[in-house]
Protein backbone atom coordinates (compact mmCIF):
# COMPACT_ATOMS: atom_id res chain seq x y z
CA UNK A 1 0.00 0.00 0.00
CA UNK A 2 1.02 3.38 -0.29
CA UNK A 3 2.04 5.16 2.73
CA UNK A 4 2.73 8.81 1.98
CA UNK A 5 2.63 11.13 -0.78
CA UNK A 6 4.69 14.40 -0.22
CA UNK A 7 4.15 17.06 -2.50
CA UNK A 8 5.29 20.57 -2.93
CA UNK A 9 5.36 22.93 -5.27
CA UNK A 10 2.65 21.50 -7.09
CA UNK A 11 -0.62 23.82 -8.38
CA UNK A 12 -1.90 25.37 -5.46
CA UNK A 13 -0.17 22.98 -2.83
CA UNK A 14 3.31 24.99 -1.72
CA UNK A 15 4.07 21.83 0.22
CA UNK A 16 2.21 18.98 1.34
CA UNK A 17 2.52 15.48 2.84
CA UNK A 18 -0.70 13.34 3.09
CA UNK A 19 -0.12 10.21 5.19
CA UNK A 20 -2.40 6.88 3.93
CA UNK A 21 -3.14 3.70 6.07
CA UNK A 22 -5.15 0.48 5.28
CA UNK A 23 -8.40 0.68 4.90
CA UNK A 24 -10.80 3.41 3.45
CA UNK A 25 -9.22 6.98 3.62
CA UNK A 26 -11.29 10.02 2.56
CA UNK A 27 -9.71 13.32 1.31
CA UNK A 28 -11.91 16.04 1.56
CA UNK A 29 -12.27 20.12 1.41
CA UNK A 30 -13.54 23.46 -0.27
CA UNK A 31 -13.39 23.29 -4.02
CA UNK A 32 -10.17 24.67 -5.27
CA UNK A 33 -8.70 23.73 -1.92
CA UNK A 34 -6.34 20.87 -3.86
CA UNK A 35 -7.84 17.85 -3.71
CA UNK A 36 -7.52 17.11 -7.28
CA UNK A 37 -4.17 18.36 -7.44
CA UNK A 38 -3.16 15.15 -4.51
CA UNK A 39 -4.28 12.96 -7.37
CA UNK A 40 -2.13 14.88 -9.79
CA UNK A 41 0.84 14.33 -7.84
CA UNK A 42 -0.09 10.78 -7.28
CA UNK A 43 -0.32 10.31 -11.53
CA UNK A 44 2.85 11.82 -11.73
CA UNK A 45 4.80 9.42 -9.71
CA UNK A 46 2.90 6.98 -11.25
CA UNK A 47 4.49 8.03 -14.80
CA UNK A 48 1.59 9.81 -16.06
CA UNK A 49 1.94 13.74 -17.49
CA UNK A 50 4.01 15.78 -16.32
CA UNK A 51 4.52 19.94 -17.43
CA UNK A 52 5.76 22.94 -16.83
CA UNK A 53 1.98 24.24 -16.17
CA UNK A 54 2.03 22.67 -12.95
CA UNK A 55 4.46 23.95 -10.95
CA UNK A 56 3.74 26.58 -8.54
CA UNK A 57 4.39 30.22 -9.58
CA UNK A 58 7.84 31.63 -8.76
CA UNK A 59 9.13 27.80 -8.18
CA UNK A 60 11.71 26.12 -9.99
CA UNK A 61 10.39 22.95 -10.06
CA UNK A 62 7.47 20.67 -8.43
CA UNK A 63 8.72 17.28 -6.83
CA UNK A 64 6.34 14.42 -5.76
CA UNK A 65 7.41 11.52 -3.60
CA UNK A 66 5.56 8.12 -2.83
CA UNK A 67 6.10 5.70 -0.20
CA UNK A 68 4.81 2.60 -0.61
CA UNK A 69 5.00 -0.61 1.34
CA UNK A 70 4.78 -3.83 -0.35
CA UNK A 71 3.37 -6.85 0.30
CA UNK A 72 4.92 -10.60 -0.53
CA UNK A 73 2.88 -10.65 -3.87
CA UNK A 74 4.19 -7.57 -5.20
CA UNK A 75 7.35 -7.32 -4.04
CA UNK A 76 9.45 -9.80 -6.45
CA UNK A 77 7.93 -8.27 -9.73
CA UNK A 78 8.07 -4.94 -8.49
CA UNK A 79 11.80 -4.66 -6.52
CA UNK A 80 13.14 -6.76 -9.91
CA UNK A 81 11.57 -3.85 -11.76
CA UNK A 82 13.39 -1.13 -9.45
CA UNK A 83 16.32 -3.07 -9.26
CA UNK A 84 16.72 -3.62 -13.31
CA UNK A 85 16.84 -0.01 -13.53
CA UNK A 86 19.46 0.18 -11.20
CA UNK A 87 17.28 1.54 -7.96
CA UNK A 88 17.43 0.70 -4.40
CA UNK A 89 14.77 -0.66 -2.02
CA UNK A 90 14.84 -0.70 1.53
CA UNK A 91 14.20 -4.22 3.77
CA UNK A 92 13.42 -3.45 7.25
CA UNK A 93 12.22 -5.39 9.95
CA UNK A 94 10.73 -8.21 7.10
CA UNK A 95 9.42 -5.72 4.71
CA UNK A 96 9.77 -4.12 1.94
CA UNK A 97 9.53 -0.28 1.39
CA UNK A 98 10.33 1.47 -2.13
CA UNK A 99 10.01 5.05 -2.63
CA UNK A 100 9.44 6.74 -6.22
CA UNK A 101 9.41 10.52 -7.80
CA UNK A 102 9.12 12.35 -10.27
CA UNK A 103 10.15 16.34 -10.83
CA UNK A 104 9.31 18.91 -13.08
CA UNK A 105 11.39 21.80 -13.82
CA UNK A 106 9.79 24.99 -14.77
CA UNK A 107 11.68 25.51 -17.79
CA UNK A 108 9.68 22.14 -18.39
CA UNK A 109 12.27 19.13 -18.09
CA UNK A 110 10.73 16.53 -16.17
CA UNK A 111 12.51 13.60 -14.35
CA UNK A 112 11.54 10.36 -12.67
CA UNK A 113 12.80 8.46 -9.72
CA UNK A 114 12.49 4.96 -8.36
CA UNK A 115 14.78 3.49 -5.15
CA UNK A 116 16.91 6.65 -5.47
CA UNK A 117 18.09 6.28 -9.29
CA UNK A 118 16.66 8.18 -12.50
CA UNK A 119 14.69 5.86 -14.36
CA UNK A 120 12.50 6.49 -17.69
CA UNK A 121 8.98 7.55 -16.35
CA UNK A 122 7.88 4.15 -17.95
CA UNK A 123 9.24 2.51 -14.89
CA UNK A 124 6.89 4.09 -12.84
CA UNK A 125 4.36 3.40 -15.02
CA UNK A 126 5.64 -0.15 -14.97
CA UNK A 127 5.70 -0.49 -11.05
CA UNK A 128 2.66 1.20 -10.35
CA UNK A 129 0.14 -0.84 -12.55
CA UNK A 130 0.71 -3.81 -9.89
CA UNK A 131 0.58 -1.29 -7.10
CA UNK A 132 -2.32 1.17 -7.79
CA UNK A 133 -5.88 1.28 -9.93
CA UNK A 134 -7.25 5.28 -10.48
CA UNK A 135 -10.56 5.66 -11.18
CA UNK A 136 -12.01 8.91 -12.18
CA UNK A 137 -14.80 10.66 -13.75
CA UNK A 138 -13.40 9.90 -16.89
CA UNK A 139 -13.98 5.53 -16.27
CA UNK A 140 -17.58 6.45 -16.83
CA UNK A 141 -16.84 7.17 -20.42
CA UNK A 142 -14.69 4.26 -20.94
CA UNK A 143 -17.33 1.94 -19.06
CA UNK A 144 -19.54 3.19 -22.34
CA UNK A 145 -16.99 1.68 -23.94
CA UNK A 146 -17.48 -2.14 -25.52
CA UNK A 147 -13.59 -3.17 -25.24
CA UNK A 148 -13.38 -1.69 -21.79
CA UNK A 149 -16.82 -3.55 -21.25
CA UNK A 150 -15.21 -6.89 -22.63
CA UNK A 151 -11.60 -6.43 -20.42
CA UNK A 152 -14.00 -6.34 -17.35
CA UNK A 153 -15.59 -9.43 -17.96
CA UNK A 154 -12.12 -11.16 -18.84
CA UNK A 155 -11.03 -10.02 -15.41
CA UNK A 156 -13.78 -11.47 -13.74
CA UNK A 157 -13.65 -14.73 -15.68
CA UNK A 158 -10.25 -15.34 -13.51
CA UNK A 159 -6.50 -15.91 -14.66
CA UNK A 160 -7.07 -19.37 -16.51
CA UNK A 161 -9.14 -17.47 -18.74
CA UNK A 162 -6.21 -14.63 -19.40
CA UNK A 163 -4.21 -17.60 -20.22
CA UNK A 164 -6.28 -18.72 -22.48
CA UNK A 165 -6.62 -15.60 -24.26
CA UNK A 166 -2.85 -15.39 -24.16
CA UNK A 167 -2.55 -18.51 -26.26
CA UNK A 168 -5.32 -17.66 -28.32
CA UNK A 169 -3.48 -14.56 -29.52
CA UNK A 170 -0.25 -15.78 -29.89
CA UNK A 171 -1.46 -18.57 -32.27
CA UNK A 172 -3.76 -15.49 -33.97
CA UNK A 173 -0.37 -13.66 -34.46
CA UNK A 174 1.16 -16.50 -36.01
CA UNK A 175 -1.79 -17.80 -38.18
CA UNK A 176 -1.44 -14.18 -39.34
CA UNK A 177 1.61 -14.02 -40.52
CA UNK A 178 1.42 -16.70 -42.41
CA UNK A 179 -1.31 -15.43 -44.21
CA UNK A 180 0.94 -12.53 -45.24
CA UNK A 181 3.64 -14.89 -46.21
CA UNK A 182 1.64 -17.45 -48.25
CA UNK A 183 0.17 -13.76 -49.76
CA UNK A 184 3.58 -12.30 -50.58
CA UNK A 185 4.86 -15.27 -51.64
CA UNK A 186 1.44 -15.80 -54.11
CA UNK A 187 1.61 -12.13 -55.26
CA UNK A 188 5.26 -12.04 -56.30
CA UNK A 189 5.50 -15.40 -57.63
CA UNK A 190 5.61 -15.18 -61.48
CA UNK A 191 8.17 -11.75 -61.12
CA UNK A 192 10.42 -14.25 -59.28
CA UNK A 193 9.97 -16.99 -61.34
CA UNK A 194 11.34 -14.45 -64.33
CA UNK A 195 13.79 -13.57 -61.70
CA UNK A 196 15.00 -16.95 -61.56
CA UNK A 197 14.78 -17.26 -65.32
CA UNK A 198 17.60 -14.47 -65.83
CA UNK A 199 19.77 -15.67 -63.31
CA UNK A 200 19.87 -18.82 -64.31
CA UNK A 201 21.53 -17.56 -67.39
CA UNK A 202 24.39 -15.60 -65.90
CA UNK A 203 24.96 -19.10 -63.60
CA UNK A 204 25.58 -20.81 -66.39
CA UNK A 205 27.70 -18.09 -67.65
CA UNK A 206 29.94 -18.06 -64.35
CA UNK A 207 29.90 -22.36 -64.59
CA UNK A 208 31.07 -22.42 -67.34
CA UNK A 209 34.03 -20.57 -66.24
CA UNK A 210 34.08 -21.69 -62.75
CA UNK A 211 36.80 -18.35 -61.64
CA UNK A 212 38.32 -19.19 -57.69
CA UNK A 213 38.60 -16.51 -55.69
CA UNK A 214 42.43 -14.64 -56.73
CA UNK A 215 42.18 -16.13 -59.97
CA UNK A 216 42.30 -13.08 -61.81
CA UNK A 217 45.86 -11.86 -59.70
CA UNK A 218 47.43 -15.35 -60.27
CA UNK A 219 46.65 -15.43 -63.81
CA UNK A 220 47.97 -11.80 -64.23
CA UNK A 221 51.04 -12.94 -62.87
CA UNK A 222 51.70 -16.04 -64.85
CA UNK A 223 50.88 -14.49 -68.05
CA UNK A 224 53.88 -12.02 -67.49
CA UNK A 225 56.29 -14.72 -66.43
CA UNK A 226 55.46 -16.28 -69.87
CA UNK A 227 55.58 -13.26 -71.63
CA UNK A 228 59.04 -12.43 -70.61
CA UNK A 229 60.74 -15.52 -69.77
CA UNK A 230 63.66 -15.28 -72.11
CA UNK A 231 64.49 -12.35 -70.43
CA UNK A 232 63.64 -14.14 -67.38
CA UNK A 233 66.59 -17.06 -68.07
CA UNK A 234 69.18 -14.67 -69.05
CA UNK A 235 68.82 -12.76 -66.00
CA UNK A 236 68.71 -15.93 -64.14
CA UNK A 237 71.77 -17.83 -65.77
CA UNK A 238 73.79 -14.16 -64.79
CA UNK A 239 72.68 -14.49 -60.88
CA UNK A 240 73.34 -17.96 -61.30
CA UNK A 241 77.11 -17.42 -62.30
CA UNK A 242 77.61 -14.74 -60.34
CA UNK A 243 76.65 -16.67 -57.29
CA UNK A 244 77.92 -19.83 -58.26
CA UNK A 245 80.25 -19.71 -61.03
CA UNK A 246 80.04 -19.87 -64.97
CA UNK A 247 80.45 -22.65 -67.09
CA UNK A 248 83.42 -21.00 -69.04
CA UNK A 249 85.34 -20.99 -65.76
CA UNK A 250 84.78 -17.51 -64.53
CA UNK A 251 84.50 -17.66 -60.46
CA UNK A 252 81.54 -16.99 -58.59
CA UNK A 253 81.14 -15.42 -55.33
CA UNK A 254 81.40 -18.92 -53.40
CA UNK A 255 84.40 -19.29 -54.88
CA UNK A 256 85.75 -15.85 -53.65
CA UNK A 257 84.35 -16.66 -50.19
CA UNK A 258 86.42 -19.75 -50.11
CA UNK A 259 89.44 -18.25 -50.92
CA UNK A 260 88.87 -15.56 -48.01
CA UNK A 261 88.44 -19.23 -46.00
CA UNK A 262 91.37 -20.83 -47.08
CA UNK A 263 93.31 -17.45 -45.75
CA UNK A 264 91.59 -17.21 -42.16
CA UNK A 265 92.38 -20.74 -41.71
CA UNK A 266 96.12 -20.18 -42.10
CA UNK A 267 95.06 -17.42 -39.70
CA UNK A 268 93.82 -19.22 -37.63
CA UNK A 269 96.64 -21.55 -37.25
CA UNK A 270 98.68 -18.56 -36.02
CA UNK A 271 95.56 -16.72 -34.08
CA UNK A 272 93.18 -19.52 -32.41
CA UNK A 273 90.71 -16.15 -31.85
CA UNK A 274 89.98 -15.99 -35.95
CA UNK A 275 88.09 -19.24 -35.48
CA UNK A 276 84.67 -17.20 -35.04
CA UNK A 277 85.71 -15.66 -38.49
CA UNK A 278 86.23 -18.80 -40.49
CA UNK A 279 82.96 -20.03 -39.01
CA UNK A 280 81.11 -17.11 -39.89
CA UNK A 281 82.93 -16.99 -43.71
CA UNK A 282 81.94 -20.75 -43.84
CA UNK A 283 78.00 -20.04 -43.27
CA UNK A 284 78.22 -17.62 -45.74
CA UNK A 285 79.20 -20.04 -48.51
CA UNK A 286 76.02 -22.35 -47.73
CA UNK A 287 73.91 -19.61 -47.80
CA UNK A 288 75.24 -18.44 -51.26
CA UNK A 289 75.49 -21.52 -52.10
CA UNK A 290 71.61 -22.64 -51.29
CA UNK A 291 70.79 -18.90 -52.87
CA UNK A 292 72.23 -20.37 -56.07
CA UNK A 293 70.27 -23.77 -56.18
CA UNK A 294 67.23 -21.39 -55.43
CA UNK A 295 68.02 -19.39 -58.17
CA UNK A 296 68.79 -22.48 -60.55
CA UNK A 297 65.19 -24.19 -59.44
CA UNK A 298 63.34 -20.70 -60.73
CA UNK A 299 65.40 -20.91 -63.55
CA UNK A 300 64.16 -24.88 -64.56
CA UNK A 301 60.81 -23.59 -64.10
CA UNK A 302 61.06 -21.15 -67.07
CA UNK A 303 59.97 -22.14 -70.70
CA UNK A 304 59.06 -19.86 -73.80
CA UNK A 305 55.79 -21.50 -74.05
CA UNK A 306 53.66 -19.98 -76.60
CA UNK A 307 51.03 -22.10 -76.20
CA UNK A 308 50.25 -21.68 -72.26
CA UNK A 309 50.66 -17.69 -72.90
CA UNK A 310 47.33 -18.15 -75.23
CA UNK A 311 45.89 -20.64 -72.62
CA UNK A 312 46.25 -17.82 -69.76
CA UNK A 313 45.51 -14.96 -71.60
CA UNK A 314 42.35 -16.22 -73.07
CA UNK A 315 41.21 -17.63 -69.64
CA UNK A 316 42.15 -13.64 -68.45
CA UNK A 317 39.65 -12.58 -71.07
CA UNK A 318 37.12 -14.93 -70.04
CA UNK A 319 37.08 -13.76 -66.17
CA UNK A 320 37.44 -10.41 -67.19
CA UNK A 321 34.02 -10.24 -69.42
CA UNK A 322 32.41 -12.29 -65.67
CA UNK A 323 34.18 -9.09 -63.84
CA UNK A 324 32.59 -6.59 -66.28
CA UNK A 325 28.86 -8.31 -66.36
CA UNK A 326 28.95 -8.79 -62.55
CA UNK A 327 32.07 -7.26 -60.82
CA UNK A 328 33.26 -4.97 -60.77
CA UNK A 329 35.92 -7.27 -59.22
CA UNK A 330 36.44 -11.35 -58.81
CA UNK A 331 34.76 -11.00 -55.29
CA UNK A 332 32.17 -9.66 -56.82
CA UNK A 333 31.37 -11.95 -59.47
CA UNK A 334 31.55 -14.95 -56.74
CA UNK A 335 29.14 -12.87 -54.22
CA UNK A 336 26.70 -12.41 -56.85
CA UNK A 337 27.17 -16.38 -58.16
CA UNK A 338 26.30 -17.29 -54.29
CA UNK A 339 23.13 -15.03 -54.01
CA UNK A 340 21.78 -15.58 -57.68
CA UNK A 341 22.05 -19.33 -56.60
CA UNK A 342 20.35 -18.53 -53.20
CA UNK A 343 17.93 -16.99 -54.84
CA UNK A 344 17.02 -19.47 -57.69
CA UNK A 345 16.70 -22.02 -54.71
CA UNK A 346 14.15 -19.66 -52.91
CA UNK A 347 12.33 -19.63 -56.51
CA UNK A 348 12.42 -22.99 -57.26
CA UNK A 349 11.07 -23.70 -53.60
CA UNK A 350 8.02 -21.89 -53.62
CA UNK A 351 5.62 -24.64 -54.47
CA UNK A 352 7.25 -26.73 -51.74
CA UNK A 353 6.83 -23.99 -49.24
CA UNK A 354 3.64 -23.08 -50.46
CA UNK A 355 2.27 -26.43 -49.19
CA UNK A 356 4.06 -26.16 -45.85
CA UNK A 357 2.30 -22.39 -45.18
CA UNK A 358 -1.05 -24.01 -46.03
CA UNK A 359 -0.56 -27.07 -43.95
CA UNK A 360 0.50 -24.84 -41.42
CA UNK A 361 -2.39 -22.31 -41.68
CA UNK A 362 -4.79 -25.31 -41.92
CA UNK A 363 -3.72 -26.36 -38.70
CA UNK A 364 -3.83 -22.97 -37.18
CA UNK A 365 -7.49 -22.01 -38.44
CA UNK A 366 -8.86 -25.16 -37.15
CA UNK A 367 -6.71 -24.46 -33.24
CA UNK A 368 -7.66 -20.48 -33.45
CA UNK A 369 -11.64 -21.23 -34.23
CA UNK A 370 -11.67 -24.04 -31.78
CA UNK A 371 -10.04 -21.83 -28.75
CA UNK A 372 -12.39 -18.71 -29.74
CA UNK A 373 -14.98 -20.97 -29.58
CA UNK A 374 -13.81 -21.83 -25.85
CA UNK A 375 -13.02 -18.03 -24.88
CA UNK A 376 -16.98 -17.81 -26.26
CA UNK A 377 -17.93 -20.44 -23.70
CA UNK A 378 -15.63 -19.47 -20.90
CA UNK A 379 -17.34 -15.90 -21.51
CA UNK A 380 -21.03 -16.36 -21.24
CA UNK A 381 -20.52 -18.88 -18.25
CA UNK A 382 -18.38 -16.28 -16.32
CA UNK A 383 -21.26 -13.31 -17.73
CA UNK A 384 -23.95 -15.12 -16.28
CA UNK A 385 -22.23 -14.58 -12.66
CA UNK A 386 -20.69 -11.60 -13.66
CA UNK A 387 -24.33 -9.94 -14.14
CA UNK A 388 -25.74 -11.60 -11.12
CA UNK A 389 -23.10 -10.59 -8.95
CA UNK A 390 -23.09 -6.75 -10.41
CA UNK A 391 -27.36 -6.91 -10.34
CA UNK A 392 -27.29 -7.35 -6.61
CA UNK A 393 -24.54 -4.97 -5.54
CA UNK A 394 -26.81 -2.51 -7.39
CA UNK A 395 -29.92 -3.39 -5.20
CA UNK A 396 -27.78 -2.51 -2.21
CA UNK A 397 -26.58 0.82 -3.83
CA UNK A 398 -30.30 2.16 -4.03
CA UNK A 399 -30.94 0.71 -7.36
CA UNK A 400 -33.19 -2.11 -6.24
CA UNK A 401 -35.28 -2.88 -9.42
CA UNK A 402 -31.84 -2.59 -11.43
CA UNK A 403 -30.59 -5.58 -13.50
CA UNK A 404 -27.28 -5.79 -15.93
CA UNK A 405 -27.29 -7.82 -18.31
CA UNK A 406 -24.44 -9.03 -20.62
CA UNK A 407 -24.71 -9.97 -24.19
CA UNK A 408 -22.09 -11.86 -26.23
CA UNK A 409 -22.38 -11.68 -29.63
CA UNK A 410 -19.37 -13.94 -31.67
CA UNK A 411 -18.79 -14.02 -35.35
CA UNK A 412 -17.55 -17.28 -37.56
CA UNK A 413 -15.61 -14.76 -40.21
CA UNK A 414 -11.89 -15.32 -39.04
CA UNK A 415 -11.12 -12.29 -40.58
CA UNK A 416 -12.93 -10.49 -37.87
CA UNK A 417 -10.50 -12.01 -35.12
CA UNK A 418 -9.00 -10.14 -32.96
CA UNK A 419 -6.12 -11.09 -30.02
CA UNK A 420 -9.35 -10.76 -28.04
CA UNK A 421 -11.10 -13.72 -29.86
CA UNK A 422 -14.47 -14.07 -31.81
CA UNK A 423 -16.35 -11.94 -29.22
CA UNK A 424 -18.35 -8.81 -28.64
CA UNK A 425 -19.44 -7.73 -25.43
CA UNK A 426 -22.64 -5.36 -24.36
CA UNK A 427 -23.49 -4.15 -20.83
CA UNK A 428 -27.30 -3.71 -20.91
CA UNK A 429 -28.92 -2.03 -17.93
CA UNK A 430 -32.32 -1.90 -16.81
CA UNK A 431 -32.09 0.73 -14.57
CA UNK A 432 -35.76 0.39 -12.68
CA UNK A 433 -39.22 -1.42 -13.30
CA UNK A 434 -40.51 -1.36 -16.69
CA UNK A 435 -37.83 -0.20 -18.34
CA UNK A 436 -35.84 -1.44 -21.43
CA UNK A 437 -32.85 -2.81 -21.34
CA UNK A 438 -30.13 -0.76 -22.42
CA UNK A 439 -26.63 -0.20 -23.37
CA UNK A 440 -24.28 1.69 -21.25
CA UNK A 441 -22.90 3.73 -24.16
CA UNK A 442 -26.48 5.25 -24.83
CA UNK A 443 -28.86 6.36 -22.26
CA UNK A 444 -27.47 6.02 -18.59
CA UNK A 445 -27.03 8.42 -16.55
CA UNK A 446 -23.63 9.47 -14.89
CA UNK A 447 -24.90 8.91 -11.30
CA UNK A 448 -26.22 5.37 -12.54
CA UNK A 449 -22.96 4.86 -13.75
CA UNK A 450 -20.95 6.20 -11.00
CA UNK A 451 -22.71 3.28 -9.11
CA UNK A 452 -22.51 0.59 -11.42
CA UNK A 453 -18.45 1.35 -11.90
CA UNK A 454 -18.37 0.88 -7.95
CA UNK A 455 -20.42 -2.48 -8.12
CA UNK A 456 -18.11 -3.76 -10.53
CA UNK A 457 -15.13 -3.15 -8.73
CA UNK A 458 -16.97 -4.22 -5.42
CA UNK A 459 -17.20 -7.60 -7.39
CA UNK A 460 -14.13 -7.60 -8.74
CA UNK A 461 -12.11 -6.95 -5.66
CA UNK A 462 -11.45 -10.49 -4.83
CA UNK A 463 -9.87 -11.42 -8.02
CA UNK A 464 -7.45 -7.96 -7.46
CA UNK A 465 -4.36 -8.24 -6.61
CA UNK A 466 -3.85 -4.25 -6.66
CA UNK A 467 -3.71 -3.38 -3.34
CA UNK A 468 -4.97 0.18 -4.04
CA UNK A 469 -7.84 1.16 -5.30
CA UNK A 470 -8.13 5.38 -6.10
CA UNK A 471 -11.52 7.05 -6.58
CA UNK A 472 -11.64 10.84 -7.36
CA UNK A 473 -15.80 11.92 -6.86
CA UNK A 474 -16.80 8.51 -8.18
CA UNK A 475 -20.06 9.03 -6.20
CA UNK A 476 -20.30 12.78 -8.44
CA UNK A 477 -23.97 12.81 -9.07
CA UNK A 478 -25.38 11.32 -6.52
CA UNK A 479 -26.19 11.72 -2.60
CA UNK A 480 -29.08 11.47 0.36
CA UNK A 481 -30.01 6.95 0.65
CA UNK A 482 -27.42 5.78 -2.22
CA UNK A 483 -24.55 7.86 -1.13
CA UNK A 484 -25.18 6.26 2.07
CA UNK A 485 -24.66 2.90 0.16
CA UNK A 486 -21.74 4.10 -1.71
CA UNK A 487 -20.05 4.44 1.69
CA UNK A 488 -20.72 1.11 2.96
CA UNK A 489 -19.78 -0.41 -0.21
CA UNK A 490 -16.37 1.72 -0.64
CA UNK A 491 -16.14 0.60 3.27
CA UNK A 492 -16.17 -3.37 2.35
CA UNK A 493 -13.92 -2.63 -0.45
CA UNK A 494 -11.43 -1.56 1.74
CA UNK A 495 -11.88 -4.58 3.86
CA UNK A 496 -9.45 -6.52 1.39
CA UNK A 497 -7.48 -3.21 -0.26
CA UNK A 498 -6.37 -0.20 0.53
CA UNK A 499 -9.01 2.67 -0.64
CA UNK A 500 -8.38 6.19 -1.36
CA UNK A 501 -11.31 8.35 -2.12
CA UNK A 502 -11.78 12.02 -2.55
CA UNK A 503 -15.39 13.12 -2.13
CA UNK A 504 -17.72 15.69 -1.03
CA UNK A 505 -20.30 13.47 0.34
CA UNK A 506 -20.34 13.48 4.18
CA UNK A 507 -22.06 10.58 4.16
CA UNK A 508 -19.09 8.45 2.02
CA UNK A 509 -16.84 10.30 4.20
CA UNK A 510 -18.46 8.70 7.53
CA UNK A 511 -17.42 5.53 6.18
CA UNK A 512 -13.84 6.58 6.54
CA UNK A 513 -11.23 4.50 8.70
CA UNK A 514 -8.76 7.85 8.17
CA UNK A 515 -10.25 11.53 7.19
CA UNK A 516 -7.84 13.57 6.26
CA UNK A 517 -8.61 17.29 5.23
CA UNK A 518 -7.44 19.70 2.47
CA UNK A 519 -7.61 22.96 3.36
CA UNK A 520 -5.88 26.66 1.88
CA UNK A 521 -4.65 29.23 4.28
CA UNK A 522 -5.68 33.03 3.81
CA UNK A 523 -3.41 33.61 0.98
CA UNK A 524 -4.86 30.70 -1.12
CA UNK A 525 -1.73 28.25 -0.37
CA UNK A 526 -1.52 25.00 0.60
CA UNK A 527 1.30 24.49 3.04
CA UNK A 528 2.31 21.06 4.98
CA UNK A 529 0.17 22.12 7.86
CA UNK A 530 -3.13 22.43 5.87
CA UNK A 531 -3.41 18.83 5.06
CA UNK A 532 -4.53 17.47 8.44
CA UNK A 533 -6.18 14.00 9.42
CA UNK A 534 -9.25 14.62 11.36
CA UNK A 535 -10.87 13.13 14.55
CA UNK A 536 -13.54 13.29 17.08
CA UNK A 537 -15.07 16.64 17.20
CA UNK A 538 -12.32 17.80 14.48
CA UNK A 539 -14.02 15.32 11.77
CA UNK A 540 -17.70 15.86 13.16
CA UNK A 541 -17.02 19.94 11.99
CA UNK A 542 -15.82 18.45 8.71
CA UNK A 543 -18.49 16.68 8.10
CA UNK A 544 -21.27 20.19 9.09
CA UNK A 545 -19.01 21.74 7.02
CA UNK A 546 -19.85 18.87 3.80
CA UNK A 547 -23.72 18.66 5.15
CA UNK A 548 -24.30 22.35 5.61
CA UNK A 549 -21.37 24.81 4.51
CA UNK A 550 -22.54 26.58 8.31
CA UNK A 551 -19.72 26.52 10.95
CA UNK A 552 -21.61 25.54 14.52
CA UNK A 553 -24.60 23.99 13.01
CA UNK A 554 -26.54 22.13 15.63
CA UNK A 555 -29.08 20.18 13.45
CA UNK A 556 -25.28 19.27 11.37
CA UNK A 557 -23.64 18.39 14.14
CA UNK A 558 -26.38 15.72 15.34
CA UNK A 559 -26.64 14.65 11.10
CA UNK A 560 -23.16 14.17 11.46
CA UNK A 561 -23.00 12.27 14.48
CA UNK A 562 -25.46 9.85 13.03
CA UNK A 563 -23.74 9.45 10.14
CA UNK A 564 -20.66 8.49 12.29
CA UNK A 565 -22.75 5.99 14.20
CA UNK A 566 -24.06 4.51 11.38
CA UNK A 567 -21.16 4.12 9.91
CA UNK A 568 -19.44 2.44 13.20
CA UNK A 569 -22.51 0.20 13.24
CA UNK A 570 -22.45 -1.13 10.15
CA UNK A 571 -18.37 -1.60 10.40
CA UNK A 572 -19.08 -3.75 14.13
CA UNK A 573 -21.88 -5.99 12.74
CA UNK A 574 -20.55 -6.16 9.55
CA UNK A 575 -16.59 -6.50 9.89
CA UNK A 576 -16.23 -3.96 7.33
CA UNK A 577 -13.30 -2.32 8.88
CA UNK A 578 -9.37 -2.55 7.25
CA UNK A 579 -7.99 -6.00 8.36
CA UNK A 580 -4.56 -4.71 9.23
Amino acid sequence: MIEELRIRSLGVIEEAAIPFGPGLTVLTGETGAGKTMVLTGLSMVMGGRADSTMVRRDAERADVDGRWLLGSHQADSVVATIEDAGGDVDRADGSVQVVLGRSVAASGRSRAFAGGRSVPASVLGTVTAELVTVHGQSDQLQLRDARSQRRLLDRFAGPEFADLLQGFGADLARLRALERERAELVEHRQEREREAVLLRHGIAEIVAVEPEAGEDDALKQRAAMLANATDLLAAMGEAHAALLGGEAGESGVVETLAMARRSLERARALDESVDALVTAVAALIDQVSALGGEVAVYAGSLEADPDELSRVEERRQLIGDLKRRFGPTLDDVLAWWAQAEFTVAEADGTDERLEILEAEIVRLVGRVRSQAQVLTEQRRLAAAGFSERITAELVDLAMPDASVRIEITSTDDLADFTPSGADSVAMLLTPHAGSDPRPLGSGASGGELSRLMLAIEVVLAGARVTPTFVFDEVDAGIGGRVAVEVGRRLSRLARTAQVIVVTHLPQVAAFADAHVVVRKDAAGQVTESSVVPVTGEDRVTELVRMLSGLEGSVSGAEHAAELLQLAEAERSAGGTGPER
